[in-house]
């Protein structure tokens, strides 16, 4: 019997799932780097904080946030495997009493209005897209509360056709840094800083583990079609940023929910 297209996206995510799960970082991003966007951002490292990191994957952020914090931390994803994960590392470094996992929809979330004091989101924003994102969490964030996020962005104003048509498809929304910091100033947020990931984020800290894990992968699942299909995408983003590194990364954007 043949397989519908519902049990083919299952498949299909079960797949991603597998191929990601065990990597520390489930996109660009760097210890060092979440650590300058603490201090740009001028956070008190002693004042007792809520924090909500929304899309924390295995949590390599969250983990440095509670390392370097005197916060407590809703730790945010929908895959209750990933958090699973993040709770057996968290336990590991001895920061667990820190972290609160939460396993929910970062366009649904449970939160109550002005709850958090800083919201961090790293490589994740894109699921609901920045604009809804940065308008909607606004809500949760005290008057003067911090919002941290890193978005894929443009870093020139002309690329090639073939890197804007491939973005173009897979997130319209990709534009340039100073498109996005007026969509946080439209909606009320002040920027207080920005900065590009450098090189290492992507390839030493995401895409490097990610192709070496491609062989155990594939024998994984059987060599099967469907697990070829999912390489060999990640194969062509790999070489598309390899290619045209110098057009694009990701940006993170910190801003400030107005105190009045």
């Amino acid at each position: 019997m043949a397989q519908s297209k519902e049990d083919t996206k299952v498949d299909e995510f079960q797949l991603l799932l597998d191929l990601h799960k065990g990597a520390n970082r489930q996109g660009p991003g760097g210890d060092e780097e979440t650590k300058k966007a603490i201090d740009l951002a001028c956070v008190d490292r002693n004042a007792p904080l809520k924090v909500a990191d929304i899309g924390c994957g295995t949590g390599a952020s969250t983990l440095i946030l509670a390392r370097l914090l005197n916060a407590k931390i809703t730790a945010v994803d929908f895959l209750q495997d990933f958090l699973d994960v993040l709770k057996t590392r968290a336990e590991s470094e001895g920061v667990s009493e820190k972290i609160t996992p939460l396993c929910a929809s970062m366009d649904k979330l449970p939160f109550e209005k002005e709850e958090f004091d800083v919201i961090w989101s790293e490589g994740a924003i894109y699921n609901i897209g920045f604009q809804k994102g940065v308008t909607d969490w606004k809500h949760y964030l005290k008057p003067g509360g911090l919002l941290i996020a890193s978005e894929i962005s443009w870093i020139t104003n002309a690329r090639p056709s073939e890197l804007q048509n491939h973005w173009d498809s897979e997130y319209p929304e990709i534009d340039m840094a100073s498109s996005k910091i007026k969509v946080l100033e439209d909606n009320g947020y002040s920027p207080i800083g920005y900065f590009v990931l450098p090189e290492h984020c992507w390839l030493e800290n995401y895409y490097e583990p990610m192709r070496s894990n491609f062989q155990d992968f594939m024998s994984r699942n059987g060599n099967s079609e469907d697990a070829r299909a999912i390489v060999e995408a990640e194969r062509h983003e790999i070489e598309l940023y390899e290619k045209y590194k110098a057009h694009y990364s990701y940006g993170v954007y910190i801003a400030r929910k107005p105190s009045a």
